[in-house]
């Protein structure tokens, strides 16, 4: 996997190329050092905002790195599987992580929710969000539909706290979640619009996601959203045919 160093005037970020794998995508970066916020950074939080809740014509462009499809169904469901979970995740956050991702990712048009494991074992193709390092496959998280899986790294977090003991690694995990949610929800291909929860920020080849701020992400730890964006959503409608 190849490294790529991202530095601006306000912090240091580490990006990890994506790995393409048939029906299991996940963007990473770890976050190395974070500095206090300037007037710069405030401007490009608003900018930021901007680009999360406002869709523009043209802007919905993707990787191509695979082919979006309608999923089958009017409801996705979840479950959360604490087993091997870190202890700084007790399951009562995870499952709130989970809970809003399906919520946030309804606006697609078709409704997402979590339902409690004795509820799921009676119910099929229930997709179970789980730690599992061989399922993962190094990755902070990766999703397989197939097997209706949302697979999480343990061992990734504990790295990412390593690095950077500092750094809120919830923030990540609500992240990682999103994006791997997004992938149940018909969306193999990943935005190049660095906001967007289906995004990467480096493809490896020197090209690089888009932002509309002409500069860095000006102090922003995560410049990419916690939820799916206007355009994610408008994208997965459209797949959808909603």
């Amino acid at each position: 996997m190849n490294r790529h160093f991202a530095r601006t005037t306000r912090f240091y970020a580490i990006v990890y190329r994506t790995l393409c794998l048939p029906h299991c995508y996940l963007a990473r970066t770890i976050i190395v050092m974070l500095t206090s916020c300037s007037p710069v950074t405030m401007a490009a939080e608003s900018l930021r905002a901007q680009e999360i809740n406002d869709c523009r014509s043209g802007e919905i462009v993707t990787w191509a790195d695979g082919i979006d499809h309608p999923v089958a169904s009017e409801e996705l469901l979840f479950t959360y599987d604490p087993l091997n979970a870190p202890v700084r995740f007790p399951e009562s956050l995870v499952s709130d992580m989970v809970a809003k991702a399906a919520l946030a990712w309804s606006g697609c048009g078709i409704t997402g929710r979590l339902i409690p494991r004795p509820e799921a074992s009676r119910r099929s193709n229930v997709i179970q969000v789980q730690w599992n390092e061989a399922e993962s496959r190094g990755n902070f998280g990766l999703s397989n539909l197939g097997k209706h899986t949302l697979s999480l790294s343990a061992n990734a977090f504990d790295n990412l706290n390593t690095v950077n003991p500092s750094y809120d690694t919830r923030i990540t995990l609500q992240m990682v979640i999103s994006h791997e949610m997004g992938h149940h929800y018909g969306l193999m291909a990943h935005s190049r619009r660095c906001i967007d929860v289906l995004s990467y920020y480096d493809n490896g080849k020197g090209e690089k996601c888009t932002k509309r701020n002409p500069f860095d992400t000006g102090g922003v730890t995560e410049y990419r959203h916690n939820f799916p964006t206007t355009c994610d959503l408008a994208r997965c409608r459209a797949v959808n045919g909603k």
